[in-house]
Order: structure tokens, then sequence, then C-alpha cells
């Protein structure tokens, strides 16, 4: 080989290493929803490769990853969650996007096609699949012969051999219908039925045809749990707490309960009361699963409770009423997963671990924790199969990827669909603490650039996650959105920026106190002590230039990052702010239908002190603005209004906007320009500086 060619040929290896772009970092498929056949011998997960989202499976004995759907392109179009069939035999799964409260499902590649939520059938034996029913939520009886789901808030029911578009509600019913299950017997259908300001969990008789609501209260009844045998049925009672604001510090309330019915009887008992104090509150997002109740074989309950700063597990026996605690240790639980083995839940938790997340099995005899993970990767979804368990797993350089083991060995599965392009050089991020000048604690990862040089002064960026009940890794997330955004920072790294996470208060990880800290969101935003903690970290570090800090997010990190810019111009040079709420009087009642400003005057006047607009007028960076107008989170309004007065003043405002996009955007070209258009606005400053 000629020296000039083998130059070149090193010149071009060079180049590709150190010129990867934004779209490089973002390559890999993201997958979701694993879910394993009743049996334990196979597997399927959603694959969203680039926005082109399809089901996979593998089975036993060699768990060969193989393709069943063939949807082309990035289309908008989501898919999931998948539902086996007691035989293993079956698949089910709901593609399409949710209704806006127009009634208009999302469409954000402006298909000329009805993109609403359908069930699909897919059969395992031929591979073939077509369209079961519109609707959401499917559950196959126990016998499988029919399958239940949701349109609406309401139930219908079909048979699952049903090739027809026969559609038909399975009872007339007031409030909106969820967390519909079968008893084991088949013979009754419990579901939660919404009314506003309480709820009921109903049974409809399939043989009767009748629909009771065996004991209603004042309350939120909700979470119904069968017994193995199906003569028990648990669920939460949990009281209404009148005109709280979202977005504020709760910590104490009337506390909630456990009631088990007797199907025979009729007739329900408490067997479990949360204390007053701690731990009173239920909270409705962990674990982040739609279960909150776990019966063991030995007609236990294990639940959720916060009683000691972290959601972890407990046990009760209704009978004796003894409680033990399962979980000890400084930690959150995040996820439970039921077994077909029915004697283990697969728990996925921070406990020991506080910025990854591992997955241990709980023992329902002994109540003995064993971990399962790799306590240097993240792990999370696991799910049983024969000798063996599957899962996702991420780690500080590789993001998210499905995951087997069985025998004691395993491997990546689907492996050949990794992208040869993603970045092989990635900076690994240091955890840092944060102390803010109120003598509250956060939490962040620090990036350092490439070719990292301590004697010289780079630009930094600050990343703000939203929620605000995230909390961002020592690696990529196991939400999209999340894994998108760490690796966007890693691009900045990769671009000669010291990039910085930061994990403020309000958020999720670090315990009850640290989440519901006093006067966070709209109740004093005083997460933005923290923001202004991590500037002053970064600008006091002699390798960070102190006049170009820049902050960005999404959601509530786009509130934060408006409240930097509008109560510290002077700490930062520009920043982009994605979807962010602006106003907390605009956008509150988008969670809480009930709040009227004009109705609630003390409650409004705190809400809008805590917002960015109530800062405006300090304003002098430039700004830019990313929003979708089929936003169901954040009001597209916001943006609108922001944009308006920063103009007056004379704020130099850039704007990017997708029409009919929503909050996390579906589209994946959406977010590589969204992130290209983040580094390019922050970098044009940085350069000039």
């Amino acid at each position: 080989m000629k020296k000039s060619t083998f130059t070149f040929i090193l010149l071009l290896l060079w180049f590709q290493l150190v010129a990867q772009s934004v779209s490089d970092f973002l390559s890999v498929p993201f997958s979701t929803s694993m879910t394993a056949a009743p049996d334990g011998k196979a597997v399927a997960w959603v694959v969203n490769d680039q926005g082109e989202r399809n089901v996979f499976y593998a089975k036993a004995p060699n768990y060969q990853a193989k393709k069943l759907t063939d949807y082309k392109g990035d289309n908008g179009i989501d898919l999931g969650p998948l539902v086996f069939s007691p035989d293993g035999k079956t698949i089910l799964f709901v593609r399409g996007n949710p209704r806006n409260p127009a009634g208009q499902p999302a469409n954000p590649a402006q298909l000329q096609e009805n993109t609403d939520k359908k069930i699909y059938s897919l059969d395992l034996q031929s591979g073939k699949f077509k369209w079961f029913s519109p609707g959401t939520s499917p559950v196959f009886s126990p016998d499988g012969q029919n399958v239940a789901y949701l349109i609406g808030g309401s139930v219908y029911l079909k048979a699952s051999s049903d090739t027809t578009d026969s559609v038909k509600q399975l009872f007339t019913a007031r409030g909106s219908a969820s967390m519909i299950s079968f008893s084991p017997d088949g013979k009754y259908l419990a579901f939660m039925s919404g009314r506003s300001d309480h709820s009921y969990v109903g049974l409809w008789d399939l043989e009767k045809k009748e629909l009771t609501y065996p004991e209603s209260s004042l309350d939120f009844d909700a979470y119904p749990a069968w017994s193995p045998d199906g003569k028990k049925l648990a669920y939460l009672r949990i009281p209404n707490i009148l005109n709280l604001l979202p977005f504020t510090s709760i910590k104490e309330a009337n506390p909630w309960s456990i009631r088990v019915l007797d199907i025979a009887s009729m007739k329900a008992e408490e067997v479990w009361k949360a204390d007053l104090g701690r731990g009173s509150v239920m909270v409705d997002d962990l674990p982040a699963v739609s279960e909150r109740l776990w019966w063991t074989p030995s007609g236990s309950l294990v639940f959720p409770w916060e009683k000691n700063n972290w959601m972890q597990l407990y046990a009760v026996n209704p009978q004796t009423k003894a409680v033990k605690h399962l979980t000890p240790g400084e930690g959150q639980v995040e996820w439970v997963q039921t077994s077909f083995t029915k004697n283990e839940l697969l728990v996925t938790h921070n406990i020991g671990n506080i910025d990854r997340r591992q997955v241990s099995r709980l023992d329902l005899s002994t109540f003995e924790m064993e971990l399962l993970s790799d306590p240097q990767t993240i792990n999370w979804a696991p799910v049983r199969i024969e000798n063996g368990l599957a899962w996702f797993q991420s780690n500080w350089d590789r993001p998210g990827w499905p995951m087997i083991k069985t025998y004691g060995k395993t491997k990546m599965l689907a492996e050949e669909y990794f992208p040869a392009n993603f970045p092989k050089k990635l900076s690994k991020p240091e955890s840092i603490t944060l102390k803010a000048k109120d003598g509250f604690e956060s939490y962040g990862q620090l990036f350092l650039p490439a070719e990292y040089d301590p004697s010289k002064k780079y630009p930094a960026v600050i990343f703000l996650h939203g929620g605000s009940r995230r909390q961002m890794l020592l690696g990529f997330n196991y939400g999209m959105y999340y894994s998108h955004t760490y690796a966007a920072q890693q691009y900045f790294a990769t671009q000669g920026y010291i990039a910085f996470i930061l994990n403020y208060r309000s958020g999720i990880g670090y315990g009850m106190d640290f989440r519901e800290e006093e006067n966070y969101g709209a109740g004093g935003a005083s997460e933005v002590q923290d923001v202004m903690a991590a500037a002053d970290y970064l600008a006091s570090r002699s390798d960070v230039d102190a006049s170009r800090i820049a902050p960005w997010g999404g959601s509530y990190g786009g509130f934060l990052t408006a409240h930097a810019l509008s109560q510290a111009p002077e700490k930062f040079l520009v920043g982009v702010d994605i979807h962010g709420v602006h106003n907390w009087n605009n956008d509150i009642p988008v969670f809480a239908s009930w709040y009227k400003p004009e109705k609630f005057p003390e409650m409004a006047a705190l809400a809008f002190k805590s917002s960015p607009m109530n800062f405006v007028k300090n304003w002098k960076d430039p700004v830019l603005l990313i929003h979708g107008d089929d936003d169901r989170n954040v009001l597209f309004s916001e943006s609108v209004e922001l944009a308006e007065v920063l103009r007056k003043q004379g704020v130099h405002v850039e704007q990017l906007i997708y029409p009919d996009e929503v909050h996390s955007f579906l589209l994946h070209k959406n977010w590589v320009n969204a992130f290209d258009a983040t580094f390019n606005f922050i970098n044009k400053y940085s350069l000039v500086k």
C-alpha cells in the first residue's frame, strides 16, 4: 500500500470519528414493551428504529430475533403495548395515536389515513396479522376465547376468533372505565369507574350480565387485583384531596387504605391503612405501572408505601394484619412485574445504586430480594422466561438494548440491528453533588469534552429534564425522550463543550423529601435555585468560560430554562426552551380541569409568582423556542405568548415549529432536527464569544 493511500485512509477514519452528526448519536433503535409468553418460552417487544416501529419476537431455545410486522418509514404512528394470548399462539398489539381534546388523533406526518388507536391480532404460527378492533388496553379472558378492551372510556368485548368488523359494547355505565381485568375463573370483569372527584371498583357478571359496584364510596377506589383463586378482590381506597394545585408539594393527606372484597358475600373489609404523616399520600406515578397490589401464593398482599421517605414494597397478611418491609435501603422501587412462575415479583429499583436502575427478584415465599443485574449497568423492564430472564440494559456508552439470559449465559437480542455508525468514543459522566444557596443538595452528571485539555476554557451547556418526576442517570435513560437528550449532551461533549445534566429538586430517585421539597413548581419554583447552583458550579471551574454557559431543556426543563434566562441573564449566554411552561395559570388546567385562576385568587397569585412570565422583564439573552402545535401536555400558546412579549422587549427570538406534532415527538426526524437546531443555535453564539 502506498504511503499516500495509507495516510488518506487514516484521515478518512479520523474524519468519520470526529465528524459524526446528531443523527448518528440517535441512530440506535429504541426498544419498549418487553413481554413474555405465558409459558416463558418466548418474548416479544417493540422496536422503534428511527421512527419505524415494528413487533419483534424470539422463542426458545435459541431466541433468534424475528421481525413480525413490516411497517415502513418514519410515519409518526405509535405501537404498543403487546399482549400474549393464554396459549401463547397470538399477540394482540395496539397501533395508533391518542386523541387531543378536539377528538383528533395525532398525525405529524400528515398521513392521509386514520391514525386513531386500533388493536391488531398477530398469529405467531403463520406470522400474519389482521385488524381486530378500534380501541386500547386489550385483555384476554382466562380461556383465551374473548378479549375485553376500551374505547373512549367504555368497555367492549369481542371473541378472539372474530374476524368481522363487529364492535359491541359490553355494558353501559356512567364514568370512564379503566384498569380492566378478568377474574381467574372468567366469571367477572373488574374495572375502575372514574367519576371526576371519586371512583368506584365495578364488577360485570359475564354470566348474569349484571353490573354492580359492591362498595361505592366518596373516595377513589382503584387498582383492583384478583386473588389467585378468584375468591377475593383487593383494591386501594384513596381519599380525595380537594383543590390541590398540581405541581406543588404534598407530604401528608387523609391516609389511603387497602380493602379486600369477598366475592361470595360481596362484603369488603379494610386490611391495612397508612399511618398519618409520611406515607399517607398515595403517589400515583410510583411505581410507574398500572398496578399497586400483588397477591402472594399464601394470600398476603404486596403493596408500595412511602413510609420511610422511599417508595418501597411491603407485605400485609389480610388475616393477621401483620406488615413486613420487603425492600429496605436507600432507593426507590419504580416498576414491579409479575412472573409466569407465580412465586416471584421482578422489581426495577435504584436501591443501593442511586444513579442507575437494577433488577431484582422478590421471592414471594421467603420475601427475600436477589439482585439479578450488573450493578455497573442500567437495567429495566424484566420478564421471566423459562431458565432465564429477558430485559433492557444500557450503559454510559451504549443506549438501551434488549438482553436475554438463559442457563447463565447473557446475550443481546437482535444484535445485528445495532447500527455500525453509532459513535465509539463517548464521555463517561461523573456524578456531581451541588448545594444551592438555601442549602438544598441536588445532583447531576458532568461530561468532559473530547480531547479534554484542563488548561483550556470550554463553553458549557446545562440540560434540564422535564417532568418534573424524572431522573437522569449515569448512562442512557430507560425512556426514549431522555435517552435522546442524554445522547445530545454526549454530542455537545464531542464538539468541545463541557456538558452538565442537572437532577433538580422535585425529581424522582432521591426520595420523598427531595421530590416533595417545599415551594417547588407552582408553589414557589424553588428548583430555580438548583439551576443557579449548576451555573455557579460551572462558572467556578477553571476549565469553563463563565461567559459561555447555556441552559436548555424540554417541558419542565423548558420552564426552568425560561426561569434561568429571565431571573439571571448575566449568568447565561443563550438558551433553548423546548415546549416549556411559562405561566402556570395557563397550563395547570390541562392537568386539573377544576382549576380556574379567577376562582382561586390566592393560588393564582402564587402560581404566577412561580412562573417565568413574572420575571420576563429581565430577559435579555437570545432564545430558541421549539414546539409542536398538537402538544397535549404544554399548551402551544405558552410559546406564542412568550415570543410576543420577548419581541416587544427587543430580545432575539428564533423558532422551530412542528405542525401537528405532540409533546414527546412521534417523528424521529423531528428529534434529530430539534437537537441539530439546539446545538447550532448555542454554538453560533459560543463561537462569537
